[in-house]
C-alpha cells in the first residue's frame, strides 16, 4: 500500500509512514493532512481487524467527498459561529465553508497540506507545518509539530505543540473515524460506548452551542455507563434533531490539562476495546450521520451511515465567541500543548 501514496503535491512529497512496537498494533499515517490512515488491532481468536476507515490510495483522499478521514483539524476543530470572532478588538472573517459557519480550519486547513515528516524509529513520527499569517484568515505565524507514538501498550499517543508570533486562536484534534468491529463490519449502533462527562454543550439548528452546559442526566446524551450508541439515538429529542444524531460536545470531568479518560468503547462483535485518554476539556461524539455510502474505503468498503464514529478530543466549539468556555486563545512566548491517547485491547 505504501507505494500508492507516494506523490508529490505543490512540490512537496507525500508518503505512508508504519508504526509499530509490537506484534499487536500497527498505525499507518500519511503526511498528507497528517492522517491516520490505518490502525490494525488483534480481536476475537486473534483476527486482527482493521478500525480505522482509511483509502488504500493517496487519490482516494483527494477524490473524496469527505475530507477529513483521520487527518489533524486546525487551526481550529470544530465550528466558528458565521466565521467571526474578536482579538484584541479586532474582528477576523473566516471562510463559511459548513454554511452559515466555518468548520475545521476553513477551505485548505490543515487536512489539505503536506506535512513535513521525520521517522526516527519504528515507533515514532514527528510532522512539522508552518502556518502563514493570515492563512484562511487566522492571525499570527504559527510553527505546529504533531507527534505520533505507538507503544507496547498498544497505545497511540498524538502530541500536539505549538507556537505563535502574534495572538491567535488554536484547537486541534485528530479526526479518525473508528469502527472497532472492523471497517465494512457494517453498523457502529450496538458499540457500547461510556463517556467521562456529567455535561454537554446543546446546539442550535446550525450547530452552533447555545453557550451554556446541559446536564446528562436524564437525557439521550447520558454515556456515564456502559450504554450502546443507538439505545436512545432515534429518541424524539431536539438536540439530537439538531445533530441529526450525536454530534455535540462533551464538558469532560476533570482539572484543566489533567490527562483523564474521556471515553470508553467496545466492539460488540470484536471485543476490541478502545479506551481514549486527553488533557483536553472537551470531546465531540459523532456518529456518522452524514456519512452517505459515496465513498470506497480499503477493501472497497462503503461509507453508509453511522458505519463509523468519531471521538474528537478538543476545546469547545465556538470557544473564541464563548466567553464561559475554556479560552482558545494562544499568545505570543505561549507554548501550546496536548496530548490524546488511543489505547486498545482485547476483551474476551
Amino acid at each position: 500500500m505504501k507505494e500508492n501514496f507516494d506523490k508529490e503535491i505543490e512540490g512537496k512529497l507525500v508518503s505512508l509512514y508504519i508504526l509499530k512496537a509490537t506484534s499487536n498494533l500497527q498505525v499507518a499515517i500519511t503526511n498528507y493532512g497528517a492522517r491516520i490512515v490505518s490502525i490494525l488491532v488483534p480481536g476475537k481468536n486473534g483476527v486482527i481487524q482493521e478500525v480505522v476507515a482509511g483509502f488504500d490510495s493517496l487519490d482516494g483522499y483527494l477524490n473524496t467527498s469527505e475530507i477529513y478521514h483521520g487527518a489533524i483539524i486546525g487551526r481550529y476543530a470544530n465550528r466558528i459561529a458565521k466565521g467571526k470572532f474578536k482579538l484584541d478588538s479586532k474582528e477576523y472573517q473566516l471562510a463559511v465553508n459548513n454554511p452559515p459557519n466555518h468548520l475545521h480550519g476553513g477551505i485548505k486547513g490543515f487536512h489539505d497540506v503536506v506535512w513535513d515528516a521525520e521517522q526516527a524509529n519504528d515507533t515514532t513520527l514527528v510532522l512539522h507545518y508552518f502556518s502563514k499569517d493570515g492563512e484562511e484568515g487566522y492571525p499570527g505565524n504559527l510553527k505546529v509539530q504533531v507527534t505520533y507514538t505507538v507503544t507496547k501498550e498498544n497505545e497511540l499517543k498524538i502530541d500536539f505543540e505549538a507556537s505563535t508570533d502574534k495572538t491567535t486562536i488554536l484547537n486541534l484534534t485528530n479526526h479518525a473515524y473508528f469502527n472497532l468491529n472492523g471497517i465494512g463490519s457494517g453498523s457502529i449502533l450496538n458499540h457500547e460506548l461510556q463517556i467521562n462527562a456529567d455535561h454537554y454543550t446543546p446546539i442550535d439548528q446550525t450547530s452552533i452551542p447555545l453557550g451554556h452546559l446541559q446536564p446528562v442526566a436524564n437525557t439521550p446524551f447520558d454515556f456515564r455507563t456502559p450504554t450502546t450508541i443507538g439505545k436512545r439515538i432515534n429518541a424524539p429529542d431536539e438536540q439530537l434533531k439538531n445533530g441529526s444524531g450525536y454530534d455535540h460536545n462533551y464538558a469532560l470531568n476533570k482539572i484543566e490539562n489533567e490527562l483523564t479518560v474521556a471515553a470508553i468503547a467496545t466492539g460488540d462483535k470484536s471485543g476490541i476495546t478502545l479506551k481514549v485518554l486527553t488533557t483536553e476539556p472537551g470531546m465531540q461524539l459523532y456518529t456518522g450521520n452524514f456519512m452517505g455510502g459515496e465513498n470506497r474505503f480499503k477493501s472497497d468498503v462503503t461509507d453508509d451511515q453511522r458505519t463509523a464514529f468519531c471521538l474528537e478530543t478538543q476545546h469547545f466549539p465556538d470557544s473564541p465567541n464563548q466567553p464561559n468556555f475554556p479560552s482558545s486563545v494562544l499568545k505570543k512566548g505561549e507554548v501550546y500543548k496536548s496530548q490524546t491517547i488511543f489505547q486498545f485491547n482485547y476483551q474476551p
